[in-house]
């Protein structure tokens, strides 16, 4: 077997971790090209001793000009700030770009390694959120193979290989665990902390996406992701409540069939999908045991309790820049949270205010994309002001 080259981008976070277990579960598959984090230098020394690796980036600078004088022994080039990761995104000699930066960060990049002609496993779902229509026709024009990593969309390209153009999707079904306050009203999440929010029932994940798990905006993010990925319109995009995070997700089809992929809550499966696709390769990992379950259960979200997931439909449908703005006025909101400086209910009241604000730009370009960012960045600060 031919080894595959890859560069992770996010190797310190939760995907990257975990994809860096599904290489060495497969050790003669995979040679590591790159690997970058945002400032947890200890870790990715310790990663880049191990997998030795051409290049490594750091996108925190300072961090960056400590970590080069940890690994002045090593051969690999260091590379630093934002300009390192688009530099990692753009060196010669590997194949795959594995996108695991969480939030906005992880959009040029990404881009980088499109116009490259690489193929892409993306976990960074912002990129399609803020930017799907600068992303996906450069996918189209490049050629180049799109791979989806969240458990949810993975799921769907599963269900779609081998459908073809013949058999027309009727809906997407995303599923949400609902995250630690599902079934709570609005009333019950006033005065819930970080701590509460970050206590989610199913997955591991980063800070910043259980608070959008707990907020429900990780959904809606990820309806406007579905949206892109799939082409198809919102009103056939829908989401369902599945606290047992077994049914990934489900496509209807014309014909009224309707497909599902199912498996155990573990982020390692849809990883390793990506880096074999097209193929499937064994795992030895404990097995779903629908017996021993005995019963799964779906419901519909409460947009009342959690507006997060209705301001995510607004802001795709609305198009342009709004998507951008919702984005960057979440991750202002979601780490004001994390601090403590704002209430977990003033998360949403914080983005729609944002959005009330904006004009979006239609057909926008990278730069409008950018600007939109930065704009609305501005403009979360001052509200929580």
């Amino acid at each position: 077997m031919e080894k595959k080259r890859i560069v992770i981008l996010g190797s310190t976070g939760s995907i990257g971790r975990q994809a860096l277990e599904v290489v060495d579960s497969h050790p003669r598959a995979f040679e590591v090209v790159g690997l970058a984090a945002g400032g947890n230098i200890r870790l990715l020394e310790e990663q880049v001793r191990r997998y030795r690796p051409a290049y490594a980036a750091v996108a925190d600078p300072e961090a960056a000009a400590v970590f080069r004088g940890k690994v002045r022994d090593l051969p690999a080039a260091v590379l630093e700030g934002r300009e390192g990761l688009l530099e990692l995104a753009a060196v010669e000699g590997y194949d795959l770009l594995l996108a695991a930066i969480v939030g906005f960060c992880g959009l040029m990049p990404t881009l980088e390694a499109i116009r490259r002609g690489k193929t892409i496993a993306l976990a960074n779902k912002e990129t399609l959120v803020a930017a799907g229509e600068v992303v996906m026709p450069l996918i189209r024009e490049r050629g180049v193979s799109l791979i989806p990593v969240d458990s949810e969309h993975s799921a769907i390209f599963q269900c779609l290989k081998g459908e073809g153009a013949a058999a027309p999707v009727q809906r997407i079904l995303l599923t949400a665990s609902g995250g630690p306050f599902r079934g709570r009203s609005r009333e019950e999440l006033a005065g819930v902390g970080p701590e509460e929010a970050l206590k989610h029932p199913r997955w591991q994940m980063g800070k910043k996406i259980t608070i959008d798990s707990a907020t429900l905006m990780n959904k809606g993010l990820e309806v406007i992701e579905a949206r892109w990925l799939f082409d198809v319109g919102y009103d056939r995009i829908e989401v369902l409540v599945h606290p047992e995070s077994i049914v990934h997700s489900l496509v209807e089809f014309a014909d009224g069939s309707t497909l599902a992929q199912l498996g155990l809550p573990d982020m390692k499966v849809p990883i390793q999908y990506a880096f074999s696709y097209p193929g499937r390769w064994p795992r030895e990992d404990e097995r779903l045991d629908l017996a021993a379950l005995g019963s799964l259960t779906f419901g519909r979200p409460d947009g009342d309790a959690f507006p997060c997931l209705p301001l995510a439909y607004e802001a795709g449908r609305r198009g342009g820049t709004m998507p951008a703005v919702l984005n960057a006025a979440n991750e202002v909101a979601v780490q004001a949270f994390l601090q403590k400086k704002v209430e977990f209910t003033r998360i949403p009241h914080i983005i729609e205010q944002v959005m009330s604000r904006h004009r979006p730009l239609f057909e926008p370009n990278t730069r409008d994309i950018l600007d939109a960012d930065y704009w609305a960045r501005q403009e979360s600060l001052r509200a929580l002001e």
